[in-house]
């Protein structure tokens, strides 16, 4: 792409300024496009900038930010080792520290507004372009090379290199890269903790109706799965709304567009039952609500709970989707939130004390003004997972630690959300894949980002990075995200300079780049290398 042909679009890299302003600035050539404006890609674009790489960050929705902007206010550092945050992750908190005045130390907890302004400032000094709102639509090659993209709006653009860093790892399944989606069997990687994974304890509540159809949220059978097997379900996707109680701070929830008090009959089952058995309930035994800064309360699905904001089921079709079938996957996620919470503040199975625990709570106005306050993206917790040069798996996480071209280390629990509500019978189920285990300190390699040689040799995937289901877990985290993608932005841009493929950069290079600039890649004597078991549910 020439200076020229680059001007000429420009309106449409500020075509959205109103609601979110792009970075100025223009360049003859493009080395570098990062597609996915997420922290993993910000991490990317920012790290290739500072090495003198012009970098083009393309971002599908109007904020960049991912869920660090849209509702997960929090870094996670409660279920990892805080030592194994470096290089620009550490950077990003210690930005929002200065913002908090925690004197100079990191903040893990945060409001997606400061997290957005944060990036963009941090976007800003680097001199990166961002390219709001449109997506990739295609991508040519010439043998293993991609030589351009084309974007949903005809734009083609050009560069040396490109990193995929989206969640669902969009460019990659267009630049044919190999991939997976859904939990590999136990037998594929020889892992105890894949496939089909049973909760130990049935649920009682009715499961099909009067024509023995299975009811809302019930998405099979346990007579037709088996433990073990592969499946092609994710974990669930849910909001991460940001709501308050003081009055003052609030706007009203608002209905769903199209209300099935049906999709929640499970709930009203349990709900009666406990009614029946004189069990007090809460609204905290259904959702889960985090206090956070100025007000805010941060909603999430909660585990333990029968039904609770993961739409289970809701997800299977999402990965491999059209953008329009994703927008109708979207909008059913949205409908099933706002739905539950209309629930919850009116129907009549439901206790007169969660009723009012629930019409206590507003949106808080001071989150996603332009968006009715809703946050603007689903939480996309898993999606595809690239085949790449090296596959980490359980193994590698918890035992096989050790790795001689790391580029950062994870430490995170293994930490899977239920995927499905399965049938027992006609009067109980459970629910179907959950993973919780305590972390360990694991060095990731290099090789996990790059594809193999023979599929594309100019493109990095830090974000659905190759990795099993049951390893992916550790890895999907905007903290540990910014660690992988600090490093892909450095291999990145020496590629591009080099004019090598990404797979023959010069890994003793890189790592030691990395670690001038304070990437955690190895393991320190006297850290602890195994976490701390912090708040959570027994393992399982």
């Amino acid at each position: 792409m020439n200076r020229r042909s680059f001007l000429r679009t420009s309106s449409a890299f500020t075509s959205l300024a109103a609601i979110q302003p792009a970075i100025a600035g223009s360049f003859d050539t493009i080395d570098l496009i990062v597609y996915s404006g997420v922290p993993c890609g910000i991490a990317s674009a920012i790290t290739a900038a500072r090495e003198g790489a012009k970098v083009l960050l393309i971002e599908p929705t109007k904020h960049v930010g991912g869920l660090s902007t849209s509702g997960i206010n929090t870094a996670e550092s409660e279920h990892m080792l805080k030592w194994t945050i470096g290089g620009f992750a550490d950077e990003f908190y210690k930005r929002l520290g200065q913002h908090y005045g925690t004197g100079g130390r990191p903040e893990y907890f945060f409001e997606s507004s400061v997290a957005e302004k944060a990036y963009l400032d941090m976007l800003n000094e680097a001199g990166v372009v961002v390219r709001y709102g449109v997506s990739v639509d295609k991508v040519s090659k010439d043998g293993a090379r991609i030589t351009s993209i084309t974007l949903t709006d005809g734009t083609k653009l050009e560069a040396k290199v490109f990193i995929d860093a989206s969640y669902e790892g969009d460019l990659m399944a267009r630049a044919g890269v190999k991939y997976a989606v859904g939990r590999e069997s136990k037998a594929e990687f020889d892992e105890e903790a894949a496939g089909i994974r049973f909760d130990k304890t049935p649920r009682k509540a009715h499961t099909v109706d009067a024509q023995g159809n299975l009811l809302p949220g019930i998405s099979a059978w346990a007579k037709d799965l088996k433990e073990g097997d592969a499946h092609r379900g994710t974990m669930n996707y849910n909001f991460r709304l940001t709501v308050a109680k003081d009055t003052k701070l609030q706007v009203p929830i608002p209905a769903p567009k199209h209300y099935e008090a049906q999709r929640y009959c499970l709930l009203a089952d349990w709900l009666r039952d406990q009614a029946a058995q004189n069990k007090p309930v809460k609204l905290q035994d259904i959702i889960d609500l985090y206090p956070r800064r100025n007000g805010k309360i941060e909603m999430n699905n909660k585990q333990s709970s029968i039904f609770s904001l993961g739409h289970f089921g809701g997800q299977f079709d999402w990965p491999d989707a059209s953008y329009e079938q994703r927008a109708r996957i979207y909008e059913d996620h949205m409908d099933y939130t706002l739905g539950l919470l209309q629930f919850l503040a009116t129907d009549e199975s439901v206790p007169a004390v969660v009723q009012t625990e629930m019409k206590s709570l507003g949106l808080h106005q001071g989150e996603f003004a332009d968006n009715g306050h809703l946050p603007y993206q689903l939480y996309v917790r898993e999606a595809r997972r690239m085949r790449g040069e090296y596959v980490m798996t359980q193994k590698d996480v918890q035992d096989e630690r050790r790795k001689p071209d790391s580029i950062g280390i994870s430490s995170h629990f293994i930490d899977c959300h239920h995927v499905q509500r399965i049938a027992l019978n006609e009067n109980e189920f459970v629910n179907e894949g959950r993973i919780w285990r305590i972390g360990y300190a694991n060095q990731i390699p290099y090789r996990a980002l790059t594809p193999k040689p023979a599929e594309c040799t100019n493109l990095l995937v830090p974000g659905a990075a190759s990795y099993s289901h049951v390893a992916f877990c550790t890895l999907r985290l905007e903290s540990v995200w910014m660690i992988v993608g600090h490093a892909a932005g450095l291999a990145a841009a020496m590629a591009a300079k080099a004019g090598c493929d990404v797979q023959k950069i010069a890994v003793p290079e890189l790592q030691s780049k990395l670690r001038s600039q304070n990437q955690v890649l190895d393991f320190i004597p006297g850290q602890p290398e195994k976490g701390e078991h912090l708040n959570g549910p027994p393992e399982f």
